[in-house]
């Protein structure tokens, strides 16, 4: 449950504990409390990780109780700006580690029902898709992309947060939303995506392969995301016949046993793969178009599925 990340103090890793028995008055606290939504969703915008996300708030909290807060007319801009310097200068190491990632690397999937949006005002730059193509955009571009389409901000504030004049502010969310426009086909609309997947879980449950395959543009993409951690391929797959090869293999070796059920992640539908004691497999994510599924991302590393684990 996204819960666990964004609201409770006392399961959140990302949570302000210190607050407790540091010298921060509960105002302070509770001004930083309001914002910690915000303020993780853009963090894992911008890195695509929980952990790293939860990181980048953690220093946020730090700078926060180190700044002297009587000089802070607005906390929440404050701590805005703070967050989005502290994640595009953690994009440099993330960078580093996806270059000696086993296999191909996805962003790890989260449980918005609770927080569809994932604290922002929309919930743009939510998508796996999307955030893959972020992660072919530079910090700076990533962070004026993130700032106006999924909160709303300005740019003005934009420009304020990124240290460059309103001009520049403009131009590079232009540059940014241009270069993801171009990097995938218009998407389909909601209902078309979720009339899709569970077109296509419908047809996994009963391994319908020829069912599969018409649901899928011809040049779909399978990008599995394992990370050392489990067998799985380490090369996407292209192509609908090969698809379908590759999810049938799946189905009937690893999934035979295994529950299909359509959750929210990311803002959208998705697929669960549960096992028969109930622990996650696999989150599938599909990429649709108005010709049909155009990528299909599935996530199996299990530390990117703690987001799904049964609560304890």
């Amino acid at each position: 449950m996204l819960g666990r990340v964004t609201s409770d103090t006392t399961d959140n890793p990302s949570a302000p504990a210190a607050g407790r028995n540091a010298n921060v008055p509960d105002s302070d606290l509770a001004a930083f409390e309001d914002v910690r939504p915000r303020l993780f969703g853009i963090a894992y915008r911008m890195l695509g990780s929980v952990a790293e996300a939860e990181d980048v708030v953690q220093d946020a909290w730090l700078r926060w109780q180190g700044t002297d807060r009587r000089v802070v007319r607005n906390p929440a801009a404050f701590l805005t700006t703070t967050t989005t310097r502290l994640a595009i200068n953690a994009t440099t190491s993330a960078h580093a580690r996806r270059e000696t990632y086993v296999g191909p690397w996805l962003p790890e999937p989260v449980d918005t029902t609770a927080d569809p949006a994932l604290g922002a005002e929309r919930a743009e730059a939510l998508e796996l898709a999307v955030l893959l193509l972020l992660e072919k955009l530079g910090p700076t571009e990533r962070a004026a992309y993130v700032l106006r389409e999924a909160f709303g901000y300005s740019y003005r504030e934009i420009a304020d947060v990124l240290e460059m004049s309103e001009v520049n502010a403009r131009q590079v969310a232009r540059r940014a939303r241009e270069h993801l426009e171009s990097g995938r086909s218009a998407p389909a609309s909601p209902a078309r995506h979720r009339r899709l997947l569970e077109s296509f879980v419908a047809a996994a449950r009963v391994g319908d392969l020829d069912g599969l395959e018409r649901l899928l543009v011809d040049d779909v993409v399978v990008r599995p995301d394992g990370g050392g951690e489990v067998h799985a391929s380490r090369v996407e797959l292209v192509g609908a016949a090969r698809t379908v090869t590759f999810l049938d293999n799946v189905l009937r070796k690893y999934w035979q046993a295994s529950t299909l059920r359509i959750v929210e992640a990311n803002g959208g539908a998705a697929l669960l793969v549960t096992s028969a004691a109930g622990e996650p497999q696999a989150v599938v994510a599909l990429d649709v178009s108005d010709r049909g599924i155009e990528h299909v991302y599935i996530v199996v590393s299990p530390s990117k599925l703690r987001q799904f684990a049964p609560a304890a």
